[in-house]
C-alpha cells in the first residue's frame, strides 16, 4: 500500500469538502496507518502550520461526525509545499525520496498536462497519478491528454477517477444484476421498455461560475457521471470482475451507444437553463445574472439527451440520460421501467402502470413498483412500491476512490480508451448545441425543468403504458 500521498491544489474546493474527509474517514476505519503522510502542494504562500489550521478548519466543517482523532492524524502528518505544479525544479522537493507515491491533481483539467510533465521530468514520479473529471473538453483533447500520460506513466498507474463508481448503490447494480438470477434474463429490450437515468438538483451554481461556465451540463455530468452509470445498467455481465474484463465490458457498451447524426440531435436532445425563481422561500438569481458567468457562451444548465443502444440486447430501447440544476426537487435515480404484460384479465378501464425498478442515490434505496390485488376487490389493480433503504455505506465515495489509488486498484478507473469513446458520444451534440442547432431553453429556478424535456418524459410514460 502506499504510504504517501501527494496532493495538487491542496488548498482548493475539492480537497476541503471530500478529500480531506476521504483520508479521515479511511483513518477511522482503520485504513491507513500511523506511518501515512500527506503532502499538500499549492499556490498560496502558507508554512505547514498555516494548512494545517486550514485542514483542521475544513474537516470541522466537512466531517463534523467522524472521530476527532482521525481528523487530527490526518492534520498533523500533514507537510505543505509552496510550488508551480507545471515546474519540474519546483516540484522535485514535493516528490523527493525512495518511498512511493501517489499523486492527485484536483487541479482545473488545463492545468493537467503541464501537472503531468512536471511530475514526470522533477527526478522520482509518482507510482500512481489521479486525474480528475472532466478528461479533456473534447475527443481532440482527450485523445492528446492520453498520448502524454503514454509517454510519462504505464496506464496502470493512472487513474481516471469518478466518485460516482464509489457511491454505494452504483456499485449495487452489479450484484443486482449479475447475482440474481430474478433480474438478469429480464434485463433486455423483450422486457424493459426504458431506462432513465436521472441527476435532478435542488443547487443552483452557488460560486462555482469559474468552472462550470466553461463547461455546462452536458460535460458536468452526461459525459463522465451518467454515461458511467449507463455503463454499468447497460453492459454484459464480465466473465471476472477483474480490472481488465470489467472494463472491457465497459468499452463494449460504449462503442454500441449511437453516435448521432445532426438530425437526431435535434430529435434527442435538450439544453436548458434556469431563470429566476424560488427554491425552498429563497430567491434565484437568474444563471445569466450570476457572479462570473458570461451570457454571450449560452452555457446550459440542464442537459437531456435520450441514448440509443445499437446492439441486441438494447435495440431500440431509449435511455434518458438528464441533469439539471435550480430545480424544484432533488431527483438522483436510475429508474428501470419494464414493459406491460402483453394481455390483463382484469376490467378495470385504466391498465395499471407498469413495473419499475428504482435505484435511489442519495439517499441509498432501492424500490420495485408492483401491481397487485386490492384487498377489497380483487378484480381491481392497486399499484404498490416495495422497496428497501440502504444501511449508510461504510466509506463515503472519495475514500473509495482514494483506498483504490492507495492500493493502487484500477478496476474502477476510467481507462484511456473509455474516456475516448464517452466523448466521441458527446462531440456531435456539442457540435450542434454551439451552432445553435438546439435552442436553448429557460425554465424558473424552482420549476421541474424546461416544458419540452418533461413532456418528453411524460410522453415516454404514456407509451409505456399502451405498449406491450
Amino acid at each position: 500500500m502506499i504510504k504517501r500521498l501527494v496532493i495538487l491544489g491542496a488548498t482548493g474546493d475539492l480537497t476541503a469538502r471530500y478529500l480531506l474527509s476521504g483520508l479521515a474517514a479511511l483513518r477511522a476505519a482503520g485504513e491507513l496507518d500511523d506511518d501515512f503522510r500527506l503532502i499538500a502542494v499549492g499556490r498560496e504562500n502558507w508554512t505547514d502550520d498555516v494548512f494545517r489550521q486550514w485542514a483542521a478548519d475544513q474537516l470541522d466543517r466537512h466531517a463534523a461526525g467522524l472521530p476527532a482523532t482521525a481528523k487530527q492524524m490526518v492534520v498533523t502528518t500533514s507537510r505543505y509545499h509552496h510550488a508551480d505544479v507545471t515546474d519540474a525544479a519546483s516540484m522535485a522537493p514535493v516528490v523527493a525520496g525512495r518511498e512511493p507515491l501517489a499523486a492527485y491533481l484536483a487541479l482545473p483539467p488545463s492545468v493537467f498536462p503541464g501537472a503531468v510533465s512536471a511530475l514526470h521530468s522533477a527526478g522520482n514520479p509518482p507510482s500512481m497519478i489521479v486525474l480528475e473529471k472532466p478528461f479533456g473538453e473534447d475527443l481532440a483533447s482527450a485523445q492528446a491528454l492520453n498520448r502524454l500520460l503514454h509517454e510519462n506513466f504505464p496506464e496502470r498507474a493512472v487513474f481516471r477517477v469518478d466518485h460516482f463508481l464509489g457511491i454505494q448503490t452504483v456499485k449495487n447494480i452489479l450484484g443486482l444484476r449479475f447475482a440474481n438470477r430474478l433480474f438478469e434474463p429480464l434485463w433486455n429490450s423483450h422486457h424493459i421498455d426504458r431506462v432513465e437515468i436521472i441527476w435532478d438538483e435542488m443547487l443552483a451554481l452557488e460560486g462555482r461560475a469559474s468552472y462550470y461556465d466553461s463547461a455546462g451540463a452536458l460535460r458536468d455530468m452526461l459525459q463522465n457521471h451518467l454515461l458511467q452509470l449507463l455503463c454499468l445498467v447497460g453492459m454484459e455481465a464480465p466473465p471476472t470482475l477483474h480490472d481488465q474484463d470489467f472494463r472491457n465490458r465497459k468499452v463494449d457498451l460504449l462503442r454500441a451507444v449511437r453516435r448521432f447524426r445532426p438530425e437526431e440531435v435535434e430529435r434527442h436532445t435538450v439544453r436548458a437553463r434556469y431563470g429566476g425563481g424560488k427554491i425552498d422561500g429563497r430567491d434565484i438569481p437568474a444563471y445569466v445574472d450570476e457572479a462570473g458567468v458570461e451570457p454571450a457562451r449560452g452555457t446550459e444548465t440542464f442537459a437531456q439527451v435520450t441514448m440509443l443502444i445499437d446492439n441486441w440486447r438494447w435495440a431500440d430501447v431509449p435511455f434518458v440520460l438528464r441533469s439539471g440544476k435550480a430545480l424544484r426537487r432533488e431527483r438522483n435515480e436510475i429508474a428501470v421501467h419494464f414493459k406491460p404484460v402483453p394481455h390483463l384479465a382484469f376490467g378495470q378501464p385504466e391498465e395499471p402502470w407498469p413495473n419499475v425498478l428504482r435505484l435511489q442515490l442519495d439517499p441509498d434505496r432501492i424500490a420495485l413498483g408492483l401491481n397487485l390485488n386490492c384487498p377489497d376487490d380483487p378484480g381491481d389493480l392497486k399499484y404498490m412500491q416495495l422497496e428497501t433503504t440502504l444501511a449508510p455505506q461504510n466509506l463515503p465515495a472519495y475514500a473509495h476512490v482514494l483506498l483504490d489509488v492507495l492500493h493502487g486498484d484500477v478496476s474502477l478507473s476510467i481507462r484511456d480508451d473509455e474516456a475516448e469513446e464517452s466523448w466521441r458520444i458527446v462531440e456531435p451534440i456539442i457540435d450542434m448545441w454551439e451552432q445553435g442547432r438546439v435552442p436553448l431553453l429557460e425554465y424558473p429556478a424552482g420549476s421541474d425543468g424546461p416544458t419540452t424535456a418533461t413532456q418528453r418524459l411524460a410522453d415516454k410514460a404514456a407509451t409505456g403504458r399502451r405498449s406491450g
